[in-house]
């Protein structure tokens, strides 16, 4: 079965732009690491008496979605973290900055793992069992963007060899007659 070559480079163009588009969404986005408290809240001691009482003064919630710059909080502003790319004296190139990407995005995932253990393990030590159960701790959408962005980032780069084979192949056969 003949590929052709302009098909292949449609599909590379494609992917690589997709890419693109699903990791700027990724870094820009607040939704890597959800921790969801409102069951706890709803649940928690005194939840009768914070419902019924309009005059007493409700504990802040403790919910929050943490991305790559900041993370926010329900009802308080955004705390931002530090941007690497922001400093005035540090010149990265534009592969350090991809790889220091790829390099941010594995050790987010491993470290929110560790951490959702790490957090469950202390709880069990506590014998606060009950306390796991209502509190939910789990990865966001904006992480799911940077590994399908990674994914047909792998794409691109197959679609890329894959057309150079072609490309190669029509240059055996030029060569041939």
């Amino acid at each position: 079965m003949r590929v052709h070559l302009g098909a292949l480079a449609g599909a590379a163009a494609l992917t690589g732009a997709l890419s693109f588009v699903l990791l700027a969404a990724a870094i820009c986005t607040d939704f890597w690491y959800i921790i969801d408290t409102e069951r706890l809240e709803r649940s928690g001691p005194g939840a009768e008496d914070r419902l019924g009482a309009a005059n007493r003064s409700q504990p802040e919630p403790l919910s929050s979605h943490s991305g790559l710059w900041r993370t926010c909080r329900v009802h308080s502003p955004c705390t931002p973290l530090m941007n690497p790319f922001w400093l005035e004296n540090v010149t990265v190139s534009e592969s350090s900055r991809q790889l220091l990407t790829m390099v941010t995005l594995a050790g987010i995932s491993i470290y929110i793992a560790y951490s959702a253990v790490a957090f469950r393990e202390a709880l069990c030590l506590l014998e606060e069992k009950a306390l796991l159960d209502e509190v939910d701790i789990h990865f966001g959408w904006s992480l799911a963007l940077g590994w399908i962005s990674f994914i047909t980032e792998l794409l691109t780069g197959v679609t890329f060899l894959a057309a150079a084979r072609e490309l190669s192949l029509r240059r055996r056969q030029d060569q041939d007659i």
